[in-house]
């Protein structure tokens, strides 16, 4: 796949998202909006790129949407950032849930022309299990939200720059390459 550092980019910005998180655990709710609506906005505009630039990959539509739905949230998050805590935890756990589906979801897919496509599939139940986690426990204090979010991005990124290995070591086959005159 010729675009497998995209997922490289998504995983290092999830690390330094991650560890912005637990080493200034004080951090106002507004810093925390900020912080992750800037990360959902990059994340969601990268894979929107991906999805309109590689048009070999198979299921774009969950690409896309994931990428659509990075870049909605993070915008919510950067125009009202005096939510209450509740309505972010809400938001957050939203596009967990929904982005991990997706992810899981592309990742089958994938079976079909690669093998060890589990990479994704793990960020994808990371995703889930941290919309669960958010949702079980709503009266949470910022606190554990930001450790909760810190922990994730940090374990989510880790998978997604393997998962970019993987990809890189595939050898192209999601894509024909283009014989040489």
């Amino acid at each position: 796949m010729q675009r497998w550092w995209l997922f490289t980019v998504r995983g290092v910005f999830a690390v330094l998202f991650g560890l912005a998180a637990l080493i200034w655990p004080g951090l106002t709710l507004l810093a925390l909006i900020i912080l992750w609506g800037a990360y959902a906005f990059v994340d969601g505009a990268t894979m929107l790129y991906l999805t309109l630039t590689h048009k070999e990959w198979p299921a774009r539509w969950a690409l896309g949407l994931i990428g659509v739905l990075g870049l909605v949230t993070g915008l919510v998050a950067l125009f009202w950032p005096g939510i209450t805590a509740g309505a972010l935890l809400l938001l957050i756990a939203a596009w967990a849930l929904v982005t991990g589906v997706l992810q899981i979801v592309d990742a089958i897919r994938l079976r079909k022309v690669m093998t060890n496509e589990w990479f994704y599939i793990i960020t994808g139940a990371l995703t889930v299990l941290l919309g669960i986690i958010l949702i079980a426990n709503p009266a949470a204090g910022v606190m554990a939200l930001v450790i909760t979010i810190g922990v994730f991005a940090i374990l989510w990124g880790v998978v997604l720059v393997l998962f970019s290995l993987r990809l890189k070591q595939h050898d192209g086959g999601l894509v024909q390459p283009v014989p040489r005159a």
